[in-house]
């Protein structure tokens, strides 16, 4: 089980981090072209497409992932049922997200519907197909096909955004039409697999009964996904309705250069953990998806720690344009923040797997909602840079708090020891964001020593669960 879950984690984290290394090298090509409103400018309408894109699928990837585990001789029909219900849903969300950003369209952006059609194009021509299909090849343990996936169009994306931005000099739209153009035609990819290969094609012809009983169980877990967007972008809208100035915004943009690379190595790896875990509850090995959790939770300290002790270096190199090299220390809190992923997927796939849908919001809408309050109080008083704390802050509290869930407590048989983590992951923050500005050489001691450590201690784990292995035997 743990080699399926590094081989299936590299594969999917390869694949992921060549457009993300391609897009790091990219930086100081297109950098020197940008400016902080061209940050700030992206980032809000990114944030208002986040805010809505919860409700495009409206919570049902719960249903397609349970019924191929639960009913394997027949889900497909349900699937079927579902992608044509989705299909015509696709039309209302469509008509949202096209007022949503005809109504808060930033000042700043004189081509309006240019705009509005690069962020719908995709879901215009294809619907939901894409998230189907990546979800199918998830589950059936196709990591391959969706890291080929990832790389290629990931890589494009990069070679686009060189092209658009530092070529032909178009600041922020060179963005838009880079992701438009990838996201039709990764859309386009599953079209084919989909309807040729595994025959899932839509039926509108649906059962109106079975979705209703769908949507009773899915609905509930929106504000449970909607946390995402609380958590990840709500923070740069809230600093517009506060008038936080477009430049600040930007500045707070770019410093999440390399959190969002962190987030996502995030959610690849929930791609590789999610299915083994699953199939740990389904045979009863409480211990082996606790085993899943914590060596995915250590390589997480590791890699973090190693990254914030040298982002200073990291923007220098890699930013150029002085005023966005800058943001540097917020960077470090945000990656640090990211900690939390392997835990959260400890309590939550639990409680996604029991279909205990209707207490997730306790864990992520609450966090959510938190992150938004103390955004509103702390700024007007503290300035932008205070929303990265905030942000460490919920997040920590969404990663943890769902261990203390009396339906969790009440199904699982196993300590994950969740105040350990977390302190740890407070230390660790706090250590690598005093040490940002060291000189190089105890820099280079440090790496070492986290480095030496780091192996002992996976040395130590191994012997463990070797030790663990032959008691079982």
């Amino acid at each position: 089980m743990l080699k399926k879950l590094f081989s299936h984690t590299f594969i999917y984290g390869f694949a992921n981090q060549i457009p993300k290394i391609a897009g790091i090298f990219s930086l100081p090509f297109i950098t020197k072209y940008l400016t902080e409103q061209d940050y700030g400018i992206f980032g809000l309408i990114t944030s208002y497409m986040a805010a809505i894109e919860v409700f495009g699928s409206l919570g049902l990837r719960v249903i397609l992932v349970n019924s191929y585990y639960k009913h394997p001789n027949w889900f497909l029909k349900v699937w079927r049922e579902i992608y044509g219900f989705l299909m015509l849903w696709n039309i209302v969300f469509l008509l949202v997200k096209v007022a949503l950003l005809w109504l808060l369209m930033p000042k700043e952006v004189s081509n309006i519907w240019l705009v509005i059609f690069l962020n719908i194009g995709a879901g215009l021509f294809f619907g939901p197909t894409g998230a189907i299909g990546s979800t199918l090849f998830q589950i059936k343990q196709m990591p391959f096909s969706i890291a080929m996936r990832t790389a290629v169009f990931g890589t494009l994306t990069v070679l686009l955004n060189i092209f658009f931005i530092a070529y032909l000099k178009l600041g922020y739209l060179g963005w838009f039409y880079s992701l438009f153009i990838v996201s039709v035609l990764n859309n386009a990819s599953y079209f084919y697999p989909m309807v040729y290969k595994f025959k899932l094609t839509p039926v509108f012809k649906f059962s109106v009964r079975r979705i209703k009983s769908y949507l009773k169980i899915t609905l509930p877990t929106i504000p449970h996904y909607y946390s995402s967007f609380l958590l990840n972008s709500s923070d740069k809208i809230v600093m517009e309705r506060l008038s936080v100035p477009i430049g600040d915004i930007g500045k707070y943009n770019a410093a999440y250069t390399v959190g969002n690379f962190f987030n996502s190595i995030g959610m690849v790896s929930g791609f590789a953990i999610t299915p083994l875990m699953n199939e740990c509850y389904k045979n009863k090995d409480e211990k082996g998806a606790r085993e899943l959790v914590f060596v995915l939770q250590a390589v997480f300290f590791i890699a973090s720690f190693l990254v914030c002790l040298w982002l200073k270096e990291i923007f220098q190199l890699l930013i150029k344009n002085d005023t966005l090299a800058a943001t540097y220390p917020l960077g470090i809190i945000i990656v640090m923040a990211y900690n939390y992923r392997a835990m959260y997927y400890g309590a939550i796939n639990k409680l996604l797997y029991l279909e205990k849908t209707q207490i997730l919001w306790k864990i992520t809408f609450i966090a959510g909602v938190s992150n938004v309050l103390m955004n509103l109080f702390l700024i007007p008083v503290c300035g932008y840079k205070i929303a990265a704390v905030t942000t460490f802050v919920s997040l920590m509290f969404m990663g943890y708090s769902g261990y203390f869930i009396k339906d969790f407590k009440e199904n699982c048989t196993v300590n994950y020891y969740p105040f350990l983590w977390v302190s740890a992951t407070g230390v660790l923050a706090l250590v690598s964001y005093l040490m940002r500005d060291i000189s190089t050489v105890n820099k280079i001691v440090a790496s070492v020593i986290s480095i030496g450590i780091s192996g002992y201690l996976a040395f130590f784990l191994y012997k463990k669960m070797t030790d663990f292995k032959s008691r079982k035997k």
